[in-house]
């Protein structure tokens, strides 16, 4: 995966978070900022999870209709989908390998 590729799924992820902090309201200000914070990461990083889950569940059921001989299903979508699966499982495995070198150089800092 190019670096061009990385960055723009990470563009993506920032505008998801933005989009999540905007509709946020006055009465969302609490006490603990750090767990609001860290909700908002991991509700962030569900809907990246469930947004590839989707894209691989649906060129499932697509693979699955053109073998059973579905009128209308065509190879080319089929093969347009399996490779939207692909990338955005690459990519999530991207974010998931930074995420985790990001730990890792957290954790491995000196106290």
């Amino acid at each position: 995966m190019s670096q061009m590729e990385i960055d723009r799924v990470l563009a993506t992820i920032r505008s998801f978070s933005t989009q999540g902090t905007a509709g946020i309201g006055g009465a969302a200000q609490t006490n603990a900022p750090a767990q609001s914070g860290a909700t908002e990461f991991a509700k962030l990083l569900k809907q990246g999870i469930d947004s590839v889950n989707q894209t691989q569940a649906s060129s499932e059921s697509l693979s699955a209709a053109f073998e059973r001989g579905t009128p209308g299903v065509e190879l080319p979508e089929v093969m347009l989908e399996m490779q939207k699966a692909s990338v955005s499982f690459r990519a999530l495995t991207e974010v998931r390998n930074r995420l985790v070198s990001a730990y890792q150089e957290v954790m491995n800092m000196p106290i």
